[in-house]
């Protein structure tokens, strides 16, 4: 037992580092767990994962606060939208299989993939959001109920939906738009958080030593990804990205 959680917990670390760079830090933390704890319902091991991933967003959320410029207005709803929309997504975890989502995820992902690989300079143009001022607030409330949704229900790459989703949309750079895809992802881990601890789906003992990891594991992401920009976290984006797409394929074809 004491092996298997010092095993969670490196898994833990390593997602905190990768999660607070560009996202997708549950590529690393929920299978490990899955295989770690294969006894307890599926519901009560993502409930687990949940506060680490919480501790270690705000963890680079705060760093990022201290040298990126954010767009409050813009955050606020955003991030109360995905709030709400992650409350209803973690609500039918234990009701509805997810299985259907990841044939649109892999597709997705692969396409997103090819254009980011492709296209050099995509989130590497100069940070100018002014050009999308008009639809900024309309696009913050469908990247709320959309990734909201989908991280409170599913999970694996929505940090790096967010993070694709402003640059496509708010005209953000790669290191803007992972600053603020972390508060946004604040929001929705607190979101499950709430529904997975008042419906007994979480882990303490297991939950707490994870989250010092991956709080660690963020703090040092996070101080990475500001000191070498948007070059780093392009790169980063790309294998996380190429992450997501062959895990998906393994579990759709396994």
């Amino acid at each position: 037992m004491t092996t298997d959680l010092a095993l969670l917990c490196g898994f833990s670390l390593c997602a905190g580092f990768i999660d607070a760079i560009v996202g997708g830090g549950g590529l690393i933390q929920t299978p490990a767990i899955l295989f770690t704890f294969p006894q307890y319902p599926v519901a009560t091991l993502l409930g687990t994962t949940k506060i680490p991933s919480f501790s270690g967003t705000s963890m680079a959320a705060w760093q990022y606060a201290q040298r990126v410029d954010f767009d409050k207005p813009l955050l606020l709803i955003t991030a109360a939208t995905a709030f709400a929309a992650a409350m209803a997504g973690s609500s039918l975890v234990s009701y509805l299989p997810n299985y259907f989502l990841k044939p649109v995820m892999l597709v997705l992902l692969i396409a997103v993939a090819i254009y980011t690989y492709l296209k050099k300079d995509f989130g590497q143009q100069a940070h100018n959001p002014a050009g999308h001022v008009r639809n900024t607030r309309v696009w913050g409330v469908v990247i709320g109920i959309v990734l909201g949704f989908y991280d409170g229900f599913f999970g694996p790459g929505a940090g790096s939906f967010l993070i694709l989703a402003f640059i496509s949309l708010t005209g953000f750079d790669f290191l803007h738009a992972s600053a603020h895809a972390k508060v946004v992802n604040l929001a929705t881990n607190m979101a499950s958080i709430l529904y997975f601890a008042t419906h007994g789906h979480i882990l303490w003992p297991v939950t707490i030593l994870m989250a010092v990891s991956n709080l660690t594991g963020s703090f040092f992401g996070a101080r990475l990804a500001i000191l070498k920009g948007n070059s780093l976290v392009r790169r980063f984006f790309l294998l996380v990205v190429c992450g997501t797409i062959l895990r998906f394929a393994y579990e759709l074809w396994k």
